[in-house]
């Protein structure tokens, strides 16, 4: 980039996303909250899935108290997971549209596109594009953010509810149309997406400011001088109890301990 298209590159693009000026500067304490408990969710929803996955025997099963097919107590506990994760979704797009937040993470410039292109570059060559995310993102963080919210997680809820107990086999035309195996195509694939996003976005929120970062995304502190809460360590506090937290609750994630809470809904058995 230290060539002169390169530089006219940059000076036309720097990076930032296109937002329009009504865009609401700061993060919200909600958010805050809506960000943990999709951490928290996704870490146990991506654990049990591969717990499903690779569970040979499983060590007791559940069944609904009407009658109905018997699954494993651990399958049950990710469909559990995974109605949660979807109240979550639903209850941060309702309140991203109300407050006007969406316009952070939803394109609404095709200039998105080379300013994404520009931030990559900036990343490639590890002379990072200097963001405060208290006032935007970059056009790159906007279009994975978009991707992440907006596709790639109604995929995952798709594919996962295709193959879920709730989808009947009734639903004929249904069945045609998204039959079984491709959601099952599908639905890995999804997974490592957001494997692969979390990584990213862990290792980013680290090297590029981390006391920074984690007051915008945990505590909702920050001002449009990013030095402003430079040291402060009210968030990286805050990330660390909910790592405690998300740690505590992978521990008891355990027949023993999820059994009666599956009885209150189910018959739990051992074969």
């Amino acid at each position: 980039m230290s060539s002169d298209a390169g530089q006219s590159f940059l000076a036309a693009y720097p990076g930032p996303a296109p937002m329009p000026e009504s865009v609401p500067v700061g993060i919200p304490a909600w958010l805050n909250w809506a960000h943990f408990f999709n951490m928290f969710l996704m870490v146990l929803i991506i654990r049990t899935g591969l717990q499903v996955r690779t569970q040979r025997k499983p060590e007791a099963y559940w069944r609904p108290k009407n009658g109905g097919k018997k699954i494993s107590l651990m399958l049950w506990f990710h469909l559990l997971l995974d109605v949660l994760w979807v109240l979550n979704g639903l209850i941060f797009v309702v309140l991203l549209f109300a407050t006007g937040q969406w316009m952070r993470i939803v394109p609404t410039s095709w200039d998105v596109f080379p300013n994404a292109v520009s931030a990559g570059l900036q990343y490639l060559s590890l002379d990072w594009p200097t963001d405060n995310g208290w006032v935007y993102y970059n056009a790159l963080q906007q279009l994975a953010y978009f991707v992440t919210v907006f596709v790639a997680a109604p995929l995952a809820i798709a594919s996962g509810a295709r193959m879920s107990m709730w989808w009947r086999n009734e639903w004929k035309t249904a069945n045609k149309l998204f039959p079984a195996p491709a959601a099952r195509a599908l639905h890995m694939p999804v997974m490592v997406y957001f494997l692969v996003f979390i990584v990213v976005h862990v290792g980013l929120v680290f090297t590029t400011g981390v006391l920074r970062n984690l007051n915008t995304m945990y505590a909702a502190r920050g001002s449009v001088d990013p030095n402003e809460y430079a040291g402060d360590w009210t968030g990286l506090i805050m990330f660390l109890v909910s790592l405690v937290v998300v740690a505590a609750a992978v521990a008891v994630a355990r027949p023993q301990f999820l059994a009666p809470v599956a009885r209150l809904t189910g018959d739990v058995s051992a074969r």
